[in-house]
């Protein structure tokens, strides 16, 4: 075998072209990394719900309940109908296998990446110095309360304190000082959510008494800890930018960039371009590329695959803005609104209600999707654009599974529903 040197001064060869992938590849590939091209199992167990945590990263929280609890819908969309006590014991009961932490924002995440997040608590810690000031004593007495009463509420702190919530200040959260303190000592790690209430508040203990030992460990430091976040992000997202990937734990793009020049050198990530995309990507090295899907779930709006409005765009061609943050005068699409995946598609958009009064879920509007701002879509063979009757089909059918899960008798369109598609779906719903 001959060996050759460069001589001093020599152009060093140039590193090779990054691969191109289709707009197609693409999106199988983050439909397959989030889990969402797989069978749904019969029965489903916390195997299956701890298998889905550790491949998605996390499960953002909202309390907004107009259909159910953000962090309910992906485990849904991903496994069926299954038990929401499963993610009650998975947050509340030993062995906890997950806990609440700010991480993409208000989320939870695997015990084992806990540690991860020890800087920005920190960080919390040192942003929080003037609350101290404001009012004093406050951290200590909250802390010394919950560490006598824990788990303890926050309404249970106002009571204990004397805490009026006083005039409203805006139009937020209308918060009195012991809930500011609690939050505070919550961000910064010194107290964390033991359970949720069945009225979904928090209740708050020590950590040290609440978390297993995993989620205490000694964390690393911060440049490894981010690389290990952005790892995470990366095999969540299958392929995506540096920004796609900062944006999975809410990082900042040079620390990111960083982390995946790392990532690259080791092996774990492989630059590549994605066909009408301007800016470069990064694939997972154990990424699947399927040559087709057969996905079908709707997309709470918090789901990981739709909340970086930027990469849905690019890659599915959806301007998806959730209307709860809207005026009623300025929504287009409706209230509380979900994709809808089929194949390897978004093909319409659905405006959801869970009347449990009526014990109906009622559709307020759906409008179908033409992909025509999606680059590459295929109109024939493998991965091509489903007809209308498919469409309609698909997602009566889908919503009809969506209510019973919810423990709703059925699904019915609104009479005034808004969209292109409420009459062909109300005649799909009364068949199904």
């Amino acid at each position: 075998m001959t060996t050759t040197t460069a001589r001093p001064g020599a152009t060093a060869p140039a590193p090779p072209a990054a691969r191109t992938l289709t707009a197609g590849q693409a999106r199988r590939i983050a439909i397959a990394a989030q889990g969402l091209d797989l069978a749904r199992p019969r029965a489903v167990t916390m195997g299956h719900v701890q298998r889905l945590l550790d491949r998605i990263g996390l499960l953002q929280i909202d309390s907004v309940n107009v259909l159910a609890r953000a962090h309910l819908l992906p485990v849904f969309s991903r496994l069926g109908p299954y038990d929401v006590a499963l993610l009650d014991r998975a947050s509340g009961v030993a062995p906890r296998r997950m806990v609440e932490s700010w991480a993409h924002v208000a989320s939870y995440i695997p015990v084992t990446t806990h540690p991860l997040l020890h800087w920005r608590r920190e960080a919390y810690r040192r942003d929080g110095r003037e609350f101290d000031e404001r009012y004093p004593g406050l951290l200590a007495a909250v802390q010394e309360l919950v560490a006598e009463h824990g788990p303890v509420t926050a309404g249970r702190l106002h009571e204990a304190l004397g805490h009026d919530r006083g005039p409203k200040e805006h139009w937020g959260w209308n918060w009195t000082p012991a809930k500011r303190a609690i939050e505070h000592l919550w961000r910064v790690g010194d107290v964390v959510v033991a359970h949720r209430t069945s009225q979904f508040e928090r209740a708050y203990d020590l950590a040290e008494r609440t978390l297993p030992e995993v989620a205490l460990a000694p964390p690393p430091p911060k440049d490894e800890a981010t690389r290990e976040l952005v790892r995470i992000a990366a095999r969540a997202h299958g392929v995506g930018t540096v920004g796609c990937l900062a944006d999975y734990f809410r990082l900042r793009i040079d620390a990111t960039t960083r982390a995946v020049d790392e990532l690259v050198d080791e092996g774990a990530l492989e630059p590549v371009r994605i066909a009408g995309w301007e800016r470069p990507a990064y694939l997972h090295a154990e990424a699947r590329v399927p040559r087709r899907t057969r996905a079908r779930a709707l997309l709470a709006p918090f789901d990981p695959l739709v909340f970086e409005r930027r990469r849905l765009l690019a890659m599915w061609g959806m301007h998806y803005r959730i209307g709860i943050y809207t005026p009623p005068a300025e929504r287009v699409h409706g209230y509380y609104v979900l994709p809808f995946l089929l194949g390897e598609h978004l093909v319409a958009r659905v405006d959801l209600k869970a009347d449990r009064q009526a014990g109906l879920l009622r559709v307020r509007s759906v409008h179908a999707e033409t992909g025509d701002d999606a680059p590459g879509l295929p109109r024939t063979g493998a991965g091509a654009w489903p007809g209308r009757a498919d469409v309609v089909g698909e997602l009566a059918a889908e919503l009809g599974q969506t209510a019973r899960w919810l423990g709703l008798s059925g699904v019915v369109v609104d009479p005034d529903a808004g969209g292109d598609l409420p009459t062909e779906l109300a005649r799909a719903t009364e068949s199904t």
